[in-house]
């Protein structure tokens, strides 16, 4: 039933963070151990959310759209509004002048505030896609348009039936990594294209190369090959940035997430050597000199 035997790993996830939700509600003490573990898999749920909205994991529409109501409880937001903010936007403007996503909508600079402030930012923008959307399913597809609706429904009751249970507990265990869920995918873009250069056709895209991050969380870290291949089940990107690796200038090419969050946005502000430079502005000053 599974599109790709690779998805056993997602299934394991989505156990798993189910899994996660039950045992902590069924204790009386706080582990933070089991939170942290909680916390990661909301950050894998905003990964499988993606996937499974690029290429659905299963053959079957009936168990795709069961998939489409977990990722809601889990995520934190229908599921269905990455089409016309991801699919049908993102990846059409790859962080050009109309990408609701735009990583330089405010200022061309990179600092710790405007990657903070980038997921609340971006989130606002991204509203008026996702009406216009609703919108166009309303005049058009109506059994589509209460399917998304219906995503909603299911969202809003489980907070509220979760917070009317035990109000703390929602809190930590559902509310709380939902909102990691959704702002970690939104940091995630963020780094993935600031400071990258939106009209070359190979350095349009961070990638964060190194193996382990990309074992945990399905080769996210591989960003170009997925805006030139959007439909690429996350299991072949490897191999197919492994084709282009050497195409890609290499300051786009990063070894670790966590050391280029801390060289940029920690050590940055005091080491010019750090920083970020931008490609975009760097594109656009080549051209005023070429003129």
């Amino acid at each position: 039933m599974l599109r790709y035997a690779a998805d056993i790993r997602t299934l394991i996830y989505m156990a798993i963070t189910t899994a996660l939700l039950v045992v902590q509600w069924s204790r009386d003490s706080f582990s933070p151990v089991l939170f942290t573990a909680c916390l990661f898999m909301a950050v894998s749920v905003s990964v499988i959310a993606h996937n499974h909205n690029h290429l659905t994991i299963w053959k079957s529409k009936s168990l795709n759209a069961l998939t489409d109501y977990w990722l809601t409880l889990f995520y934190g937001f229908p599921p269905f509004g990455w089409i016309p903010t991801h699919n049908q936007n993102h990846h059409k403007f790859n962080n050009r002048e109309g990408d609701y996503t735009i990583t330089y909508r405010y200022t061309e600079n990179t600092n710790l505030f405007s990657l903070l402030a980038y997921p609340t930012v971006s989130g606002f923008h991204q509203l008026k896609p996702i009406r216009d959307y609703l919108q166009k399913q309303y005049r058009t597809n109506r059994h589509r348009f209460w399917f998304c609706i219906s995503q909603y429904v299911l969202l809003v009751g489980f907070l509220v039936a979760a917070f009317v249970v035990d109000w703390k507990k929602a809190l930590l265990y559902i509310f709380i990594p939902q909102q990691v869920s959704l702002y970690a995918v939104l940091i995630f873009n963020y780094v993935q294209h600031v400071h990258t250069d939106e009209e070359s056709p190979v350095n349009h895209s961070r990638n964060i190369v190194g193996p382990v991050m990309n074992w945990f969380l399905f080769n996210n870290g591989l960003h170009t090959v997925h805006h030139d291949h959007p439909g690429l089940h996350w299991s072949k990107a490897r191999a197919a940035h492994a084709k282009i690796a050497d195409k890609i200038d290499p300051r786009l090419n990063e070894p670790s997430f966590w050391w280029f969050m801390i060289r940029v946005y920690i050590l940055g502000p005091f080491s010019q050597k750090a920083r970020s430079s931008s490609m975009r502005l760097e594109r656009m000053a080549q051209s005023r000199l070429d003129i």
